[in-house]
């Protein structure tokens, strides 16, 4: 009994990291990082793969991606964004489009990874652009997953605000509801519930705070269509074909302003296509990546 009472307690006083990582390749645990605490979740190794997800997510948003990707040889790398997850902020910093940017390079180098393939899904499309324009060294390919360069305009400014208003009102909960319709396809609402009840609980995460800063990033994004011919990396570009936020449309035209960028669109897939077919979206990082020197 006494053994036993040792052993828990030897368990308990174990980071994060060495608990998770026990013969599965996986670390996770949380680093404080430009006066935040930013949860991440590392797995597999070889070449770096740093996924950054969209709003108002977090990085379990890539659950179903992990292993196929470790598996094929690649350390894959999620956070979750200050004020989502298991992620906090202080309240001088809630978050920005720089901000999030700084974090993600601050992991990468308390992680001791010098270059990284680093991908953004939706609203880590920007923080990824923001990425490449603050530090393009640090890039041996880049992955847009449902993401577009062009700003918000005026119709699309205002919903954001809204949901950040919700947000306020409602608790982070609550824009579950507005977002589902548009992650995922009706065909997946209605013949796998579990997939909406999985994102609703990401959703459900993030707290008020992190929730309004992602909106006014999103609202307020630069232009990043410049940004794109800019682009000297490989970079792969994935698309739902059912998406509705960021249609299919705005990958084409990123793929004709990005030099020798590859698009694949993925049938049967809304917004989160990263999520709701997730094998076929591993199956193409995987067939791109491994062209990635």
């Amino acid at each position: 009994m006494i053994q036993k009472k040792l052993l828990t307690l030897c368990l308990f006083l174990l980071p994060a990291s060495a608990l998770a990582g026990g013969g599965t390749g996986v670390q996770e645990g949380l680093l404080d990082i430009n006066g935040a605490s930013i949860h991440y979740v590392s797995q597999g190794s070889g070449t770096p793969m740093l996924l950054l997800h969209g709003y108002p997510l977090s990085g379990d948003l890539f659950a179903r991606n992990r292993d196929a990707l470790a598996n094929a040889g690649y350390q894959v790398i999620t956070i979750d964004h200050r004020g989502y997850g298991k992620s906090t902020a202080p309240t001088t910093d809630t978050g920005s489009l720089q901000t999030y940017a700084k974090d993600a390079l601050a992991v990468l180098d308390r992680l001791n990874i010098p270059r990284a393939i680093i991908g953004g899904m939706s609203m880590g499309g920007p923080i990824t652009f923001e990425m490449y324009r603050e530090a393009p060294e640090r890039f041996i390919g880049m992955i847009l997953i449902d993401t577009l360069a062009n700003p918000a305009g005026i119709v699309e400014q205002q919903l954001w605000k809204g949901m950040a208003q919700k947000a306020v009102t409602y608790g982070p909960q609550s824009l579950a509801p507005e977002l589902l319709k548009d992650m995922l396809t009706g065909q997946t609402r209605m013949n796998r519930p579990g997939d909406a009840k999985t994102l609703t609980g990401i959703v459900s995460q993030a707290s008020v705070a992190g929730d309004v800063a992602g909106a006014m990033v999103l609202a307020n994004r630069p232009d990043s269509l410049p940004t794109l011919k800019t682009i000297r990396v490989p970079t792969l570009i994935l698309e739902g074909l059912e998406d509705t936020v960021y249609p299919p449309e705005f990958s084409l035209k990123m793929q004709q302003n990005i030099p020798n960028a590859k698009l694949v669109i993925i049938p049967g897939a809304a917004h989160a296509a990263i999520f709701e077919k997730a094998s076929v979206a591993n199956a193409a990082i995987i067939d791109w990546a491994r062209t990635v020197r």
